[in-house]
């Protein structure tokens, strides 16, 4: 008898494959830009779901600079909240690296054979995450990268690691597809699918990209010199090149934030070494230690720069 039976028989449906089915097919950037535009409405319906968010999530005001919300007009201006002076240090040293923003790290470790670690059996090339350039891909090569995915309940502004010359920032589209912790372990590529900034640093320490990856309901991403990148224009990856200014800006100093929340890479040469810490799962507070390198002469910083 070819009969299953109970033990054997297939569920009628599997959550998860229907989850995915979904993001694949949805129209993710009709669904950010109405969020767009709804995190950016005022009016009666701000404050109680502002109040809502905070019990959902368990977002703890007492580190806000303004721990009263009826100070915040808009949903997007208490989700993009700035904190107290002082309840998120900067590591001192000028051979450290500081983590760029608060949440939790999906992975961390060496660049090898220009592939990424994206979760278990999933990889991705840093040359598809910037874009295609080879020559920026080869600057990274046997380098370290760290990926730390923002959640609801962080603080969604993103700081500098270390001192550091901006000369290139690029944008490339794509889609929006989640990146929860699941989606991220299901769905091939997905850093190198969605919608990202790349922006590209001289440092001490080598060269240094600091990714921002567009999400699923992740309606805008800014930085302090440009202003709003996303949502695109277009469907072509933009370059802006800055080389030829002097866009110094300092270890701890913001460089850009997520209008809801997604996941910041950070790609180093391969004089950075990371702490012991930077493992899946644990949780980083931004400012605080991640990583450190031993001082150059001060003419190879200006090496990575032309070379790029």
């Amino acid at each position: 008898m070819n009969e299953e039976t109970p033990e054997t028989k297939e569920p009628f449906i599997d959550k998860e494959k229907l989850m995915l089915w979904f993001f694949y097919v949805a129209p993710h950037h009709l669904i950010s830009r109405i969020v767009f535009t709804i995190t950016r409405l005022r009016g009666p319906f701000v404050q109680p779901l502002i109040k809502w968010f905070i019990r959902k999530f368990d977002v703890d005001m007492s580190e806000a600079l303004y721990e009263n919300i009826s100070v915040y007009e808009t949903f997007n201006d208490f989700f993009t909240r700035d904190l107290k002076d002082g309840v998120r240090p900067i590591v001192s040293g000028a051979n450290t690296l500081a983590s760029p923003a608060d949440g939790t790290v999906s992975e961390a470790g060496k660049i090898e054979a220009g592939q990424i670690i994206q979760a278990k059996e999933h990889q991705y090339t840093v040359n598809q995450l910037i874009g295609g350039d080879e020559a920026i891909s080869k600057l990274f090569e046997n380098g370290r990268f760290a990926t730390i995915y923002l959640a609801p309940n962080n603080y969604h502004r993103l700081h500098m690691p270390t001192d550091a010359r901006l000369y290139k920032m690029i944008h490339v589209p794509g889609r929006l597809f989640s990146v929860a912790r699941w989606t991220v372990e299901a769905i091939p590529r997905i850093f190198a699918r969605n919608e990202r900034v790349v922006c590209l640093f001289s440092t001490r320490a080598g060269p240094m990209a600091m990714i921002l990856v567009g999400a699923m309901n992740v309606a805008a991403i800014e930085t302090v010199w440009s202003g709003l990148i996303t949502p695109p224009k277009g469907k072509k990856v933009s370059e802006f090149d800055y080389s030829h200014t002097t866009k110094q800006i300092e270890k701890g100093s913001e460089m850009g934030r997520f209008n809801m929340g997604s996941t910041v890479i950070l790609l180093t040469s391969d004089r950075v070494n990371w702490l012991q810490k930077l493992r899946p799962g644990n949780q980083v507070k931004m400012g605080e230690l991640i990583g450190h390198f031993p001082m150059p002469q001060k003419k190879s910083v200006k090496k990575v720069v032309k070379k790029a």
